[in-house]
């Protein structure tokens, strides 16, 4: 019962009108449709040992860079927003940046380092220049960032249960329904959506929680093939291609990271060395993690707290200066111990909407993601179709915010639709919020209406262009670079 007050007083649950159940129900909601990231991420960032990261050391750090974030977000900002290394970002690091460019991996972390104390500075409220840009940034776009949101959700979450598959002539299709059964994942996972809803819409609560147990259980006891993880037939390959019982009793401590825990510092002594990284080069790929963690922590937190009912008749986030400086701590952590950037998760939704409202929320995921060093089994063999049906309902519940948006009005109309379309079609938030905001100042350009735009917005234009415009096959900052000779 003095734990309860403990709770309570240190939350402000009585005066945000719920229960220390309630907030940590929403917690094991949110971390059920996001504990994916523990095997997904180390996964990613070793890539079968082709970057050198070490699987253990990956999933270390992304355990670790999660609680750090989540504990941060919860007991300082009281917000219920879950952190971990995001998505696309790691693809980033991985594919574009080391396998791409041919960046060791070290040096890499030391840019997501670098990126992370600049995000954390910017964001100090003396500083104050993250809220300026947040807040110059005209409120339908927000809204549309929101929405678009969702969209990507749905189009991941569909892809992931074996509805959309990649198709050469039209790029996305219907998968082969034809061929579902009651051992296939996508007819699983379409059935138990549907029963989530209808769970949902009686008002049971741990709705989300239900559906993913009941299909990962129905999958376990009959094999169920995963289309997602078949590589063979397209899909990702991640885990497991059928569906198996977690073996409990592995239970397997993962030791401290030995070959990337610190290695960002001192990799960064080699860039702008002789046959080290160009300093050049160094600068467009941290310019490219700053650009991408600042918009898609501002676009996720925006729209998640829009969601929660914490974005005020000002349109502003309630405590975001903490908000987005436990997201950048969260960085920073999370790049000495050897993962790329960590940023809010979208799936945060899914607790908002089983009723959570406080930072106990985020805490509880914090201390959840731990469980990542014993469970491993547990979490690798979750089936990915169990835990998609989560990001599908999420994403309708994110599309409500688009009625919000002003669709009378063409100058705003087209910069919102682009904002909103081009995150699934992409699988880039960053690349949605940029060219909602190229497109929007092009716009009043056109009109000849000058003085709607502030000095951000001018800014911003400016440099998304420079990012993804420039002569020949290089953007603007490369050929800069080159001029200047650090490349």
């Amino acid at each position: 019962m003095e734990a309860m007050k403990v709770l309570d007083k240190q939350f402000g649950l009585t005066e945000a009108g719920t229960t220390v159940e309630a907030e940590i129900r929403a917690g094991v909601t949110t971390f059920l449709t996001m504990a994916y990231i523990l095997i997904v991420n180390p996964s990613m960032l070793s890539n079968f040992g082709a970057t050198g990261i070490p699987f253990g050391d990956a999933l270390f750090a992304t355990a670790v860079a999660a609680f750090v974030g989540c504990v941060v977000m919860g007991l300082w900002a009281n917000l219920p927003f879950a952190l971990a290394p995001g998505m696309g970002l790691n693809a980033y690091f991985t594919f574009a940046v080391v396998l791409g460019m041919g960046i060791p991996w070290d040096v890499a972390l030391a840019a997501v380092l670098v990126e992370g104390v600049l995000f954390l500075i910017i964001s100090l409220p003396q500083v104050g220049w993250r809220t300026i840009m947040i807040n110059s940034i005209p409120t339908d776009l927000k809204i549309a960032t929101g929405a678009g949101i969702g969209m990507f959700l749905a189009i991941i979450g569909l892809r992931e249960m074996g509805w959309v598959v990649n198709d050469p002539a039209t790029l996305v299709n219907l998968g082969a329904t034809e061929t579902f059964t009651y051992n296939h994942g996508g007819f699983i996972s379409m059935v138990c959506l549907i029963l989530t809803v209808i769970l949902m819409a009686r008002g049971q609560k741990g709705a989300i929680i239900i559906g993913i147990a009941v299909a990962s259980l129905w999958g376990w006891a009959t094999s169920a093939y995963d289309p997602y993880n078949d590589f063979m037939a397209g899909g990702a390959g991640w885990a497991a291609v059928d569906a198996t019982w977690p073996d409990l009793m592995a239970i397997e401590f993962v030791g401290l990271p030995e070959e990337t825990m610190g290695a960002a510092f001192s990799a960064l002594g080699d860039v702008g060395s002789d046959g080290g990284t160009t300093l050049g080069a160094f600068l467009m790929v941290m310019i490219t993690f700053l650009f991408v963690d600042i918009f898609d922590t501002a676009g996720t937190l925006y729209s998640v707290g829009r969601q929660a009912g914490y974005v005020d008749e000002n349109d502003e986030l309630k405590n975001s200066d903490e908000a987005f400086m436990s997201d950048a701590a969260a960085t920073v952590v999370g790049a000495f111990f050897g993962t790329s950037t960590t940023t809010t998760y979208i799936e945060s939704v899914a607790g908002v909407e089983e009723g959570g409202k406080t930072g106990l929320v985020a805490v509880t995921v914090g201390v959840l993601m731990l469980t990542g060093l014993f469970f491993e089994n547990l979490f690798q063999n979750i089936p990915t179709f169990a835990a998609a049906l989560a990001l599908v309902i999420i994403g309708a519940m994110m599309m409500r915010q688009a009625a919000d948006i002003n669709w009378a009005d063409a100058e705003m109309a087209v910069p919102a639709f682009l904002t909103m379309v081009i995150m699934p079609f992409t699988y880039s938030i960053a690349d949605g919020i940029a060219w909602g905001v190229i497109s929007y100042v092009a716009i009043k350009i056109g009109m000849g209406k000058w003085g709607e735009l502030n000095t951000v917005m001018w800014a911003l234009f400016a440099l998304m262009a420079m990012f993804y415009l420039g002569p020949g096959d290089q953007n603007t900052f490369n050929f800069v670079f080159d001029k200047l000779g650090l490349n």
